[in-house]
């Protein structure tokens, strides 16, 4: 089955843009678009940056660090879900345990 695609409209700084995207992933433009013009909006409420360009530019910079961020320290931590299921299942076999001494 092929995804439909349509068109999604966007404000980001007060311009409107139309995106093509797969149907499936609609909302996530348009939660990725809010997250991308609140960053616009704080990096010009400091100042410092001047020009919707410039201002892109350094939003992009910002959002990219989080991202490396968040997969180092991902990475750092490891297979977090398969830890849980080792601990799942030493939990498992002290509770049988338990169970096996009070018969």
């Amino acid at each position: 089955m092929k995804a439909a695609w349509n068109g999604v409209k966007v404000s980001i700084m007060g311009r409107e843009f139309s995106v093509v995207c797969d149907e499936d992933q609609q909302e996530a433009l348009t939660q990725a678009a809010v997250h991308l013009d609140r960053t616009m909006r704080d990096i010009q409420k400091g100042g410092k940056v001047i020009g919707i360009e410039r201002c892109a530019i350094m939003a992009a910079l910002n959002i990219t660090h989080e991202l490396l961020d968040l997969r180092k320290r991902s990475d750092e931590n490891g297979d977090v879900g398969g830890r849980l299921r080792e601990l799942q299942d030493k939990i498992d076999a002290a509770m049988q345990d338990q169970h096996q001494l009070s018969l």
